[in-house]
């Protein structure tokens, strides 16, 4: 009976360390995953549609100084709450070099609806659809409105919130407009990254 007993607990073990293996997953096991863009990297480039069809590469819309990405969105009151200090944004810094580029990843925002949102909220810098979150995956933005600055050089400095509160009179940190200011003044970004608060991006 003891003898029985032994083999029955040695055939456990076995199998728990089995099922172990099994489930630890190597870095060399997932060769396709791709690590998210951290501050100090190159953004890669991309090419995405805008509402109307017409392809952009990051690329050509880049400003001499810098660029800013924006992850928004139609839907999300927070996104919303930013709109007028998003196109302030472009608005100040344009004429300085900085390219702003709006950047659509919601799979529940068709391409028209990003249109005409635009249209109505006065956005006027260049904002892309994202189809299949791809580029959303590969900065690893989860939600609206997140903010991605990079340098001339196309190198990341500055990703998070775009201030440190929704409503605009409650701001009393302003991380996005410190880190253009410095950018441009060729110093270091003192705050390169202040996690963003918003909705989520809603991947397809």
């Amino acid at each position: 009976m003891k003898k029985l007993s032994a083999i029955a607990l040695l055939l456990a073990l076995a199998f728990a360390f089995a099922s172990t293996a099994a489930c630890t997953t190597k870095a060399s096991d997932t060769p396709n995953v791709k690590a998210a863009l951290n501050v100090g990297a190159a953004a890669p480039d991309f090419t995405l549609p805008d509402a109307d069809g017409r392809a952009h590469t990051l690329a050509s819309l880049k400003g001499k100084s810098g660029t800013l990405i924006l992850f928004i969105a139609t839907q999300c009151p927070y996104s919303n709450a930013y709109n007028a200090r998003m196109q302030k944004l472009a608005d100040d810094y344009r004429a300085r070099g900085i390219g702003v580029v709006g950047i659509n990843s919601n799979s529940t925002e068709p391409a028209a609806e990003v249109k005409q949102h635009a249209a109505a909220n006065g956005l006027n810098f260049t904002i892309l659809k994202d189809p299949g979150n791809q580029i959303a995956d590969r900065y690893d933005a989860q939600v609206t409105p997140e903010a991605y600055l990079l340098d001339a050089s196309g190198k990341l400095v500055y990703h998070g919130r775009i201030d440190n509160s929704r409503y605009g009179v409650m701001v009393t940190s302003t991380e996005l407009r410190d880190a253009i200011e410095a950018t441009l003044a060729g110093k270091p970004v003192e705050k390169g990254e202040v996690k963003a608060f918003g909705c989520s991006i809603k991947r397809g």
